[in-house]
């Protein structure tokens, strides 16, 4: 597990004083995930009704959800995400109930616009998958 990301939040790319808007919240999600990137920001993350520009996005995707509707999401996040902000896809590794193949992650993202960038451990259970629109840099 890479252990940056998951004691200290920073390898998502969010800094202190960020809004950070979460999408697709269930009771199945890494609640350690949520406090550590509240911590970080000094912030509490806000949900998908928040109406204003954030600084970076989290969305909770779990296999058996509609890959197109993923695509819409992602959409929907990305343009209230200002700045080029960090945008990220969280789903339980593989062998854990809900595990989504990292191909459907990848296949909505490409029909978003986005590309998917390395993989990150970020929780026990949990990946994450940073996303970029197609031709930004890492």
């Amino acid at each position: 597990m890479n252990e940056t990301a998951s004691q200290n939040a920073e390898e998502f790319g969010f800094h202190s004083g960020d809004t950070i808007q979460e999408w697709l919240w269930d009771d199945d999600v890494d609640d350690s995930i949520r406090i550590k990137i509240e911590a970080l920001t000094g912030q509490e993350l806000v949900d998908e009704d928040y109406d204003s520009a954030v600084d970076g996005v989290i969305i909770w995707w779990r296999d058996g959800d509609d890959e197109d509707a993923l695509a819409d999401t992602i959409v929907d996040a990305s343009s209230v995400l200002g700045n080029d902000g960090p945008l990220w896809v969280l789903t339980p590794k593989p062998g854990r109930p809900g595990a989504a193949s990292a191909n459907v992650v990848l296949s909505a993202a490409k029909t978003a616009g986005m590309n998917g960038l390395t993989p990150l451990t970020v929780a026990p259970d949990w990946n994450g998958v940073r996303l970029r629109a197609f031709g930004k840099g890492r």
